[in-house]
């Protein structure tokens, strides 16, 4: 956009004219510092004037665990061996363990560490199998695809 090569190519002379003509900048980045600073305001005046309420501490119960567990499997459609699985009891047994509660990662990050084992998994089956396999996850996907994408094509001589 023009706001974005006037800041690549033109910034002190445009600052200077809207500093002139006391105009407000608006290039991307003088627009994203006042936002940034506006936050910072608020955020500080938030934590300052918010109430300070006690957490409640919700003790630990195997019926109060157990209505929580059955609550999440009907919310999130998960079949019921989901909680005999050994990978679910592991996540217990280390959210248990933490003193100040948990940090439930978002699925962003979540996503981005997922890609990342399947990068690390395909490099390692590589090295094993000493062939050259694409670590484009779509690619890859799409060559094992069930649907059978990947098989060949008829063209219009094989009718």
């Amino acid at each position: 956009t023009l706001r974005r090569h006037l800041e690549a190519n033109h910034s002190g002379k445009y600052r200077n004219w809207a500093k002139s003509v006391n105009f407000l900048s608006k290039l991307p980045g003088d627009v994203k510092k006042r936002k940034e600073a506006a936050e910072e305001v608020t955020h500080t005046l938030d934590r300052d004037l918010r109430e300070k309420i006690p957490e409640r501490i919700v003790v630990y119960s195997d019926k109060l665990f157990r209505q929580a567990v059955v609550e999440w499997l009907m919310a999130t459609d998960q079949p019921i061996y989901a909680l005999e699985h050994p990978k679910f009891k592991e996540v217990i047994d280390i959210a248990s363990r933490a003193k100040n509660g948990v940090k439930i990662p978002g699925r962003k990050s979540t996503w981005g560490e997922i890609i990342r084992l399947f990068k690390d998994h395909i490099t390692r089956l590589k090295a094993q199998l000493n062939v050259s396999i694409p670590l484009s996850s779509h690619s890859f996907l799409i060559a094992l695809h069930p649907t059978g994408s990947n098989r060949p094509r008829r063209s219009q001589s094989d009718v």
